[in-house]
């Protein structure tokens, strides 16, 4: 009987990752709330929600751990996908959105996932699945594409370097440590910030196929591929694929991604 825990599930990719984990039978999804799951977030008997997580506090792991600790359930895989998206330039930086961003995407992963190891609900064969960014790649980032963005792109490369890290400390226990580029996605995330004028040339995906992309990527992923960074959609949607990587019809999918 598998066990998921998708932190940030309410809307996007979370929601529609804990819908389709809980239409598999007998499986049982936790699904995290930063207040409380409103009228349009998954409904599913397979869900039990646990509210008042801000991924960005340092009691959001405290919290998920306490509340799945009562059913002395073990959990097979941990989707952290909760994000924040601040548009910023350089004539116009943000230091509360980018504050925001680094303690979204880089401090909560910590945090939650020392929390759920300290309470055993980690174990041999689990794994943890980080939801970054190809924007959080160095290599990828090209004078195409200019500057600017400094919390979302930087906050993702400090991401993956989270996901690294803690790789290296659990590998000893037989936990591996994933860090995804999951797609360019049509949310109301990338809308806010004016990305849905890319959409369509940018080869963006509904949240559904995505999840759908990114469930199958994680049944495959183990301790084999522990700490590495990868585009379970391949280079389709990363715009810069072909001026650092190749011709992206030569580009494998899933595309293993560089730091």
């Amino acid at each position: 009987m598998p066990t998921i825990l998708v932190i940030g599930a309410t809307r996007g990719l979370g929601a529609n990752l804990a819908s389709q984990y809980a239409s598999k039978p007998s499986t049982t999804v936790y699904a995290t709330a930063r207040s409380e799951p409103s009228l349009s977030s998954p409904q599913n008997s397979n869900i039990k929600w646990i509210s008042s997580v801000d991924v960005s506090t340092e009691s959001a792991g405290k919290t998920i751990a306490s509340s799945i600790s009562k059913d002395k359930a073990k959990i097979d895989n941990v989707i952290i996908t909760a994000g924040y998206f601040g548009k910023e330039s350089f004539d116009e930086p943000d230091w509360d959105k980018q504050l925001t961003m680094y303690k979204t995407s880089a401090m909560g992963p910590v945090f939650i996932t020392q929390a759920l190891v300290k309470a055993d609900l980690l174990g041999k064969g689990s794994k943890i699945v980080i939801v970054s960014s190809e924007s959080g790649s160095i290599t990828l980032r090209h004078e195409s594409e200019g500057g600017g963005m400094f919390g979302h792109h930087a906050s993702k490369a400090a991401s993956n370097m989270v996901g690294k890290l803690l790789s290296l400390d659990l590998k000893d226990k037989g936990i591996a440590v994933g860090i995804v580029h999951p797609g360019f996605m049509r949310t109301e995330m990338t809308k806010s910030v004016g990305f849905d004028k890319f959409w369509d040339d940018g080869g963006a995906v509904t949240p559904d196929v995505a999840a759908k992309s990114l469930i199958e990527f994680t049944e495959s992923f183990d301790i084999s591929k522990t700490g590495q960074y990868w585009a379970p959609r391949g280079p389709g949607d990363i715009g810069t694929a072909e001026q650092t990587l190749g011709k992206k019809g030569e580009l494998p999918t899933p595309l293993q991604l560089p730091w």
